[in-house]
């Protein structure tokens, strides 16, 4: 068996069956010569030992990229992995496999429907956002097997003046990653080791539809002040100053309206809150007695204490996130619930009104803002309110928190979403 060389390669004439021409320099590396002359690099193996069924492998076609010695050294990695046990044509067909089934799209749709949509029930449409936006385009016609540590960095450093974005994302693609593990769909995680972005600033931070579902229903198992008042300001957006001061005299029930008097309200500015039903229904709750403070025991002194209500209020919503992320068969150690602030409720209400489709100027009146639509000459001549706007927009945000309260499924079992009473 001569060494395979390229004159010799070139130079074999074809016959009228096929012709195998071994090479010397690497048992099992070889050349097949066609009928009608194609030339075709190939590896015989066994894997197993001599009673093992022999196997060919075809490395490709002499020419463009397969000369002589790029197929030889081919051939030598391929004699690696018969010599560590592995079975290049089983490997090779896996790959082929991992291309169709590891397809990062049709990945990422994959754990949407059979992970986040049954694991992250409030929050599964969030996960699935950030994987079709900051994962998936880059990442079209790959396999999920090709994505490496330093490609995932890429991505972060994309996000870095985007931390909500950032954490949300980072937190998504661990948990896809970590599910493709368990699944044996990978052997290893490329996340392994890395650590997440820092913690948000409270000027960036909005809860997440899960977060918020989990404040509210701890809200719930908290009693007077803070459990109502905490739950007027999810529906309001109001400042919790403004809340916590609230007086009966502001209150008109039967109209369905809060009246912040200019003493009170930013920008010197009489500020009109539109009450929805479920506002209403939790002031209603508090009792007949209908003077003074709201939310006060004497009627004439604000509650205090927030810091210490504030610690049980997240007390009580991050044990609520563990039972459900148990419940759904999740790791109850892997929930987290990131560090907020009571006025970055008003910031959620916003960010919702704005995935709600609610006007930006309509927003702003529902803030009491003074700026952007509102500011300089057209804050002069502009003086519309926004009532209709306002109490509309405050309404459907009634709808979507209430709607975040169905229960939670069991497993696999998804319950429909139901409008729940206070």
């Amino acid at each position: 068996m001569p060494k395979l060389t390229k004159k010799l390669v070139e130079g074999t004439a074809p016959i009228a069956r096929d012709q195998f021409l071994w090479d010397e320099a690497l048992k099992g590396f070889g050349l097949k010569v066609s009928p009608a002359g194609r030339r075709t690099y190939v590896f015989q193996y066994r894997v197993g030992g001599r009673e093992a069924r022999s196997r060919r492998f075809t490395i490709g076609v002499h020419g463009e990229p397969w000369t002589v010695e790029q197929a030889r050294t081919e051939g030598r990695r391929l004699a690696t992995m018969v010599d560590r046990g592995e079975d290049p044509l089983l490997e090779e067909r896996r790959r082929r496999q991992d291309a169709v089934s590891l397809e990062i799209e049709a990945y990422v749709d994959a754990f949407t429907n059979r992970y986040l949509k049954i694991h992250w029930p409030s929050s599964w449409r969030d996960g699935a956002a950030v994987l079709k936006l900051h994962f998936v385009p880059g990442w079209k016609g790959y396999a999920l097997s090709q994505v490496k540590r330093r490609d995932i960095a890429l991505i972060m450093d994309r996000l870095a003046d985007r931390p909500g974005a950032a954490r949300l994302t980072f937190a998504t693609l661990r948990r896809m990653f970590k599910w493709a593990v368990e699944r044996g769909d990978l052997e290893h995680s490329p996340m392994v080791l890395m650590s997440g972005p820092a913690t948000l600033k409270s000027r960036d931070r909005v809860l997440t539809d899960a977060e918020l579902r989990a404040v509210w229903l701890a809200a719930e198992q908290m009693p007077m002040p803070f459990g109502p008042m905490y739950r007027l300001l999810i529906l309001t957006g109001a400042r919790r100053e403004e809340v916590a001061a609230m007086d009966w005299q502001e209150i008109d029930l039967a109209a369905g309206v809060w009246t912040l008097p200019v003493a009170r309200a930013k920008n010197n500015v009489a500020h009109i809150v539109p009450l929805s039903l479920p506002a209403r229904q939790i002031i209603e709750a508090l009792g007949p007695k209908r003077k003074g403070l709201v939310f006060s025991t004497t009627g004439k002194t604000a509650p205090s204490g927030f810091s210490k209500a504030k610690r049980r209020l997240d007390e009580l919503a991050l044990q609520q996130m563990k039972i459900e992320a148990a419940n759904a068969g999740g790791d109850p150690d892997e929930v987290e619930m990131l560090q907020y602030r009571i006025h970055d409720l008003r910031r959620t209400l916003a960010t919702g009104l704005q995935r709600l489709g609610t006007r930006f100027e309509v927003t702003e009146a529902v803030l009491n803002h003074v700026s952007g639509a509102k500011g300089g000459v057209a804050g002069i001549y502009q003086r519309h309110h926004w009532s209709d706007e306002k109490r509309a927009a405050l309404d459907a945000w009634a709808v979507h928190v209430l709607g975040l309260m169905a229960p939670t499924p069991q497993g696999a079992n998804v319950v429909p979403l139901r409008r729940r009473t206070l």
